[in-house]
């Protein structure tokens, strides 16, 4: 098992931070595109090559982010029609999402096996998840699942914010 910490300033302009592993250190890069259209966020390894991309879809009547992992497209993340509270979609194959995914408290599973686990890290300044991978050929596409789902969670915010 191997663990991994998601930590986000939280008045970042910049949109970047890293994931660190159990030791404390960088072990993936993440940057925003700031003020670009389509809003996208790139995660690469320590030698600083793409692993995966996300990419929030333009022009959309519902909000919907498409994950790339090693260029190939893994899942689909997407807002449904709902009129009395936000609901979301996860569209992958094999992959399942279990638990309160909008409070980042779930396990992910791969065709019913637990493959990795997400928790909130409480009492920090920023938001800081704790992702422990259980199956270590999904570290990328686990990865990117949260910081994803993190960035819906910020598009939920920034969209009810303009209300």
């Amino acid at each position: 098992m191997k663990q991994l910490y998601i930590k986000q300033k939280v008045f970042s302009l910049s949109e970047k931070f890293t994931v660190k592993n159990q030791d404390e250190k960088d072990v993936y890069y993440v940057e925003g595109s700031f003020m670009k259209v389509p809003k996208t966020f790139s995660i690469m390894n320590q030698d600083r090559n793409e692993v995966a991309l996300i990419t929030k879809k333009v022009l959309s009547f519902l909000p919907k982010f498409f994950v790339e992992v090693n260029g190939r497209e893994v899942l689909t993340i997407k807002k449904e029609l709902s009129f009395l509270k936000a609901r979301y979609s996860i569209d992958a194959a094999g992959i399942d999402v279990q638990g309160n995914w909008l409070d980042m408290d779930f396990q992910v599973l791969q065709n019913g096996r637990v493959v990795g686990k997400v928790g909130k890290e409480w009492f920090s300044w920023g938001d800081s998840y704790r992702v422990e991978i259980l199956n270590e050929e999904m570290e990328t596409i686990i990865l990117a699942l949260v910081i994803a789902i993190d960035c819906v969670k910020a598009d939920e915010a920034s969209s009810s914010a303009s209300f």
